[in-house]
């Protein structure tokens, strides 16, 4: 835990929402601000682009970016031989190798561009999906232009928009007491969004978290997908009165035809679905007719087969990316470590843009305390970790879990503590957490390992 955390930790709860609206207003500038409105209307403008000017367009960007990336990235111009110079000059991605999360994770300085001087200023870290969180480097124009993206082509399409009141399920600690009677949320006043606890969700707990939508009038929802799942089913079990909510945007895991007809049920809304990453490689978002178009202008996307081959339509295969809108830490052919593929037939919106027809996986075992609370993205217990390669949450009993970690030099005693506390600062100190260390996790096809494994009974999961 870092110096701020604890800070905020023995704040009063009216001074941590202060806290949290104070962090607030620096996060709308660096999202909201100047160039913005601009983006948004670039966004726009290219939704409407035919399947020609997608092509025009992409092949031109793509151009631009290996000629860069070979010249001025250091990673590429060292690895990439000679023979891949005419790949790049043609802008030919077939020519160039995958690349693996182990360089960016172990140096991603070594994907800057050189001929920009200044370092990004903004790192985000993956939430670890594979349990490696990776850092990610960003301009602040291009923290703008993500969130621009999410405003037409997601938040738009779901008839709602990031200027109205929103709740948001997300890793943040907002409630660091893991024994809280609540409430189980901060306010950000900026934004009048709510930032739910994910790791308070409980039967006994569920109705403060429904009061919270009604005393901020939220408009829509945000965020993890299963912990709005969790939510709704309670909220369905004890009958809960919601208040009207124009749509549920979902980030992080794949929303189920069991998960969407609930949560439909309980917040009386349309579903939609989001499929994107940290690194900003790839966004895909649901239209009305509930398909899941990929922006071309947010990067190249291949789906491989074994032997690297382009998928057919209604084949699955390994998502291979190429980023087109964070051109200044390049990821190039990147292995995302998903599975997806493409559907066989356009959508009856009318948008000529590629469509992925399913993403398989994503969908997360939760981790269940002893008080009947359940939660997601358990995994970011790793994000801040600097000596742990890749790590996995095994949760063996409602009050065991064991860590097995892939550990750097410098891994230690108290890094073994600091794990040790993160656990049991979201599932109580009665829990007893065992941290192991690990030659190598295994993996899937795709390179990528469950993060998080639970071992509990059926009857235990469905508390």
């Amino acid at each position: 835990m870092g110096k701020f955390d604890k800070l905020y930790a023995r704040l009063p709860i009216w001074a941590q929402h202060g806290a949290v609206t104070t962090y607030g207003a620096y996060r709308y500038w660096l999202r909201f601000g100047s160039g913005y409105r601009h983006y948004v209307q670039e966004f726009t403008k290219r939704e409407s682009y035919s399947v020609k000017q997608w092509q025009v367009w992409q092949t031109q960007q793509l151009q631009q970016l290996l000629k860069v990336a070979a010249e001025q990235v250091p990673y590429y111009r060292e690895n990439w031989r000679e023979g891949m110079k005419t790949a790049v000059l043609a802008g030919n991605l077939q020519g160039l190798p995958l690349l693996e999360k182990e360089p960016v994770r172990a140096n991603p300085k070594a994907f800057l561009r050189q001929d920009i001087k200044s370092e990004p200023p903004v790192v985000f870290h993956t939430s670890g999906s594979t349990g490696t969180p990776i850092s990610t480097m960003w301009t602040v124009p291009e923290v703008r232009k993500s969130l621009a993206l999410r405003e037409v082509r997601s938040a738009r399409w779901a008839g709602t928009s990031f200027a109205l009141p929103r709740a948001t399920f997300s890793g943040r600690l907002v409630e660091p007491n893991p024994d809280s009677a609540g409430p189980f949320y901060r306010f950000n006043w900026v934004e009048r969004q709510v930032y739910f606890s994910p790791f308070h969700l409980r039967p006994e707990t569920a109705a403060q978290y429904v009061d919270a939508l009604r005393k901020h009038e939220i408009q829509w929802l945000t965020g993890y997908a299963v912990s709005y799942y969790l939510l709704a089913r309670f909220i369905i079990a004890q009958n809960l009165q919601v208040p009207s909510l124009r749509a549920v945007v979902t980030t992080s895991e794949k929303v189920t035809p069991e998960m969407r007809q609930v949560m439909e049920a309980a917040y009386q809304c349309p579903v939609f679905e989001e499929y994107s990453s940290v690194e900003n490689v790839l966004f895909a978002s649901e239209c009305v007719q509930g398909r899941l178009h990929v922006s071309p202008d947010v990067g190249v996307v291949e789906i491989l087969d074994d032997n690297g081959r382009s998928c057919p339509p209604g084949e699955v295969g390994e998502v291979v990316t190429t980023g087109l809108m964070r051109q200044t830490q390049p990821f190039i052919r990147y292995r995302l470590g998903d599975l997806a593929m493409w559907d066989t037939a356009p959508c009856p919106c009318g948008r000529p843009m590629p469509v992925i027809k399913e993403v398989v996986g994503r969908v997360e075992d939760v981790v269940v305390g002893a008080d009947g609370r359940q939660m997601v993205r358990f995994h970011g217990i790793f994000i801040d970790q600097p000596n742990v390669r890749e790590g996995q949450i095994i949760q063996k009993s409602i009050d065991r879990i064991d860590v097995k970690v892939v550990p750097i030099n410098g891994f230690g005693p108290d890094d073994v503590q600091d794990i040790i506390g993160r656990v049991q600062q979201r599932l109580g100190s009665t829990v007893q957490v065992t941290v192991n260390t690990v030659n190598n996790i295994p993996r899937n096809k795709a390179g990528k390992f469950q993060a998080v494994v639970s071992l509990l009974p059926p009857d235990d999961t469905d508390t």
